[in-house]
């Protein structure tokens, strides 16, 4: 009887010593929140968590079905006994797109899944881009391509108008094509044909309906043809060389100057003539042979700047 009781009495206190122990390990508990911070492609997902007293982390599941299928990092929760909020920043979602999400918490006694819930991203905002390839062109018979692509909620089937401006830009953009539609992913192109601009122009892409979408502005530079010479391709150091040739077209403030290629860089090494006709014609004094070329540009803007070809000169003394 009396080891009985004592065996009986023995069990109770290992009880007492165990379930409260045994109650302190619970898994974790997970509730998942209203999201923030919502735009066209990201989203912050909110919640909390509850280690109970272990040592816990949390992750969301997110995607576009409620089979959900991707997982954000996961980061830690802590071994507290309350709960703690959990948030994590979500980027890379696609425009107007339902998504559907739950916080997901684990520790050492199993894995806690808080209700699934959804959002619906915004509608990406319209924007286009355009570019002109290539861009400078020679004034000589070149033709170029101006491409862009409308991007955002709603780009396919949009119509899209080429709009310029000539220097020196003081009058309002004009209209020059006729409406275009975009493609299925929003890409259009307008091509120029070769003489069609004739100085330097400023170009940009409007939407004719609503919403108003305007492009940046693309500058589209001409380049004048630069033909030069040389009187002579051999002269004594020091000594004079005659550069001459003709620019098209010119502006009222073309300038001239005419460099040498040293230490890869192109260095000016007779100053600025002016034109007559369109030609120049200027001597320079070569103390070293080497590689020259002359250069153009106006500086108020009509044109774009260019070179014309290289010319060899040798020295002897």
């Amino acid at each position: 009887m009396r080891s009985k009781w004592l065996g009986a009495l023995l069990s109770a206190v290992v009880v007492g010593m165990v379930m409260p122990a045994a109650a302190l390990a619970a898994k974790p508990a997970a509730t998942t929140g209203t999201p923030s911070k919502l735009t066209f492609s990201s989203v912050r997902l909110r919640g909390s968590v509850d280690p109970n007293k272990q040592n816990t982390t949390y992750y969301f599941q997110y995607g576009t079905t409620i089979a959900l299928g991707t997982q954000t990092a996961q980061f830690p929760a802590g071994n507290g006994d309350k709960a703690v909020p959990a948030r994590i920043d979500v980027t890379a979602l696609a425009p107007a797109t339902k998504y559907y999400y739950r916080l997901v918490a684990h520790n050492n006694s199993g894995t806690a899944l808080g209700k699934r819930r959804s959002f619906t991203t915004k509608k990406q905002p319209l924007g286009v881009t355009l570019v002109a390839t290539p861009n400078p062109v020679p004034a000589r018979n070149t033709a170029t391509l101006l491409k862009g692509n409308l991007s955002g909620t709603g780009n396919a089937g949009r119509k899209v108008v080429l709009q310029s401006t000539v220097w020196p830009y003081t009058l309002p953009f004009q209209s020059i094509s006729n409406e275009q539609v975009t493609d299925a992913t929003g890409n259009f192109a307008f091509p120029l044909l070769a003489g069609a601009v004739t100085q330097n122009t400023q170009f940009r892409v409007a939407m004719p309906e609503r919403p108003a979408v305007v492009s940046p502005i693309v500058l589209f530079g001409v380049k004048p043809y630069v033909k030069s010479k040389v009187s002579k391709h051999r002269v004594q150091r020091g000594h004079l060389v005659r550069f001459s040739g003709s620019i098209t077209p010119r502006a009222a403030d073309q300038q001239v100057a005419f460099q040498k290629k040293h230490n890869g860089q192109w260095v000016t090494v007779g100053g600025d003539t002016r034109l007559s006709g369109g030609k120049f014609s200027k001597n320079v004094r070569i103390r070293r042979g080497g590689t020259f070329r002359v250069w153009t540009g106006s500086s108020a803007g009509q044109y774009a700047s260019n070179v014309g070809k290289k010319l060899k000169i040798k020295t002897f003394r």
